[in-house]
């Protein structure tokens, strides 16, 4: 029996968006409200600061809702997803600094929090979740043929991060493998989209991990990022990559987001080529021992129309970002 096409979403809906004064929360609410949905629901931590959302263009009072939700109070995100027609789960806790109690500070955030959006959303009958995994649930994978360039079918080594504390990646890859098992379980229409390290302009008030990874560069740091690296995007495509994974019916599975994929210290190179004037350390020999170069590492996403804004655009974007705010001198 054939399977009925899948319909098109309407821009008249409700769309609600989790985490949605974070760095890639704030870009997807913009390009949400750019792209003329009537209603954004926009979720944030209790008492966090989302001031900031509305002064983005279109946010009007009658589109741009906003509504205080910790993902783990099942019957808070419960009332800010009912009567939506799309999801965007983008909550995921991310510290730049390692955690005390990765439990309670990550993995169960995490996992519980992405469980208790997915049966909300089950409940209220949405057309589709999309949801914000990371390539920290592709990689690090040492088991990976080194120098075969990383693609959708990578996940991540649990094993190797907890062995060495690294907790992030277990938090995105136990909470992304937990919505594909509720997805197949309940037949609800998800798609993930895995994007690498976000680069660009902060729209919201603090300073978020990935453009930390930028800024510690800039500052003289020696760190390779070793197998937690595959390459960089700006925040802007990601956003339109979530519309765009929402919008289109026939997307499916999960969508490595990034501008290529390349060795950090080339990344490095490409940063101080742009700002001679920053104390940029120069690395040597292969900074992430059998990453494979691959330039259209995202061809899901280029094959469904994504063009991808040139890694030069976005690394200019984020040290204008991080001179304005005061985190740069010079």
């Amino acid at each position: 029996m054939e399977q009925e096409p899948k319909p098109t979403p309407t821009k008249s809906g409700a769309v609600f968006v989790s985490g949605a004064n974070g760095f890639i929360g704030s870009w997807l609410v913009r390009a949400l409200l750019d792209a003329g949905y009537a209603s954004v629901r926009a979720s944030v931590f209790p008492g966090s600061d989302a001031s900031h959302l509305l002064s983005l263009p279109g946010a009007s009072p009658s589109r741009l809702l906003l509504f205080e939700a910790d993902v783990l109070d099942a019957a808070a995100v419960a009332r800010a997803i009912d009567g939506c027609e799309g999801v965007f789960h983008v909550a995921s806790p991310c510290t730049l600094e390692g955690p005390k109690d990765p439990e309670r500070e990550l993995l169960l955030p995490a996992v519980q929090g992405t469980l208790n959006i997915l049966e909300a959303a089950r409940r209220s009958g949405v057309r589709r979740v999309v949801l914000t995994s990371s390539i920290s649930a592709l990689v690090p994978n040492l088991g990976w043929p080194p120098h075969k360039p990383f693609d959708e079918s990578s996940w991540t080594d649990l094993d190797y991060c907890k062995s060495r504390q690294k907790w992030y990646p277990v938090s995105k890859t136990l909470a992304e493998k937990a919505a594909w098992e509720f997805a197949e379980k309940h037949g609800l229409d998800v798609v993930a989209i895995n994007p690498s390290t976000c680069l660009g302009p902060l729209l919201q008030p603090g300073l978020n991990a990935s453009s930390g990874v930028l800024l510690q560069l800039l500052q003289g740091s020696t760190d390779t990022q070793e197998y937690h690296w595959l390459g960089a995007v700006h925040v802007r495509d990601v956003a339109k990559a979530q519309v765009l994974l929402y919008e289109t019916p026939a997307a499916s599975g999960r969508y490595l987001c990034t501008n290529g994929i390349y060795q950090f210290g080339d990344f490095a190179q490409r940063v101080m080529k742009l700002f001679p004037e920053f104390p940029i350390h120069r690395f040597t020999g292969e900074t992430n021992p059998g990453l494979a170069a691959c330039e259209d590492a995202a061809k899901r996403l280029i094959d469904l129309g994504l063009s991808f804004t040139p890694l030069e655009d976005a690394i200019r974007d984020a040290v204008e970002s991080l001179r304005a705010r005061g985190y740069l001198q010079g």
